[in-house]
């Protein structure tokens, strides 16, 4: 079934995110599953965990209200196009991983990564740019339009994926001087870094 959330807030989401592609698209389509589960939009009490960068977390910050700054969006690097989404208050919630059979073929994903490549530096000609933007907007409207069951797999989950937000206290960075917060410091030859000045002297990093 087509995407249910309204016309004028999917082109909201696009503006926001300040261009239309796939991948947010996916975050629209994730960001919907998490309405209809768990009815999130904008409550106070939502939490996702994203375990991709990818443009859909864009689409679950303005759709869902879960953000970086409240510290009810959480980034785990995995690289996965997964996310889980939990309601504190009502104690359930459910991880969608993106399914594979409904990802672009490794033949056809390799051609739209040298496509996106040639017309990123300016190389790419004009029937190329013409068949990347077609490719795009056909990719937009399969995973706008496909039932939410064949795009995710979800599963219930009974516990928090995180601990709660909390306020840590900062300390200054005996080398720059700069306050960091404790839980990043780093402790080099007795002396106490942030980690930009403790990159600068790990030879391991």
């Amino acid at each position: 079934m087509a995407c249910s959330i309204e016309k004028e807030l999917i082109e909201q989401t696009i503006a926001f995110h300040g261009h239309n592609c796939p991948g947010l698209s996916i975050g629209i389509r994730a960001s919907e599953l998490a309405m209809e589960k768990l009815d999130i939009h904008e409550s106070k009490s939502a939490l996702c965990v994203t375990e991709t960068d990818m443009c859909g977390v864009d689409a679950i910050q303005f759709l869902t209200g879960c953000s970086f700054g409240k510290g009810n969006l959480v980034h785990r690097d995995w690289g996965k196009s997964a996310f889980t989404f939990y309601d504190r208050d009502v104690g359930k919630g459910f991880r969608a991983l993106f399914r594979d059979d409904f990802r672009e073929s490794e033949k056809d994903a390799e051609l739209t990564r040298d496509l996106m490549a040639r017309a990123l530096k300016g190389r790419a000609t004009g029937e190329e740019q013409t068949l990347v933007r077609e490719r795009r907007s056909q990719r937009i409207h399969q995973i706008m339009n496909a039932d939410l069951d064949a795009l995710f797999v979800s599963k219930e989950i009974d516990a928090p994926p995180v601990r709660p937000a909390r306020i840590l206290k900062s300390i200054p960075c005996d080398t720059c001087g700069e306050m960091t917060m404790e839980t990043r410091i780093r402790l080099f030859d007795g002396t106490r870094m942030c980690i930009p000045c403790f990159q600068g002297v790990e030879q391991k990093i």
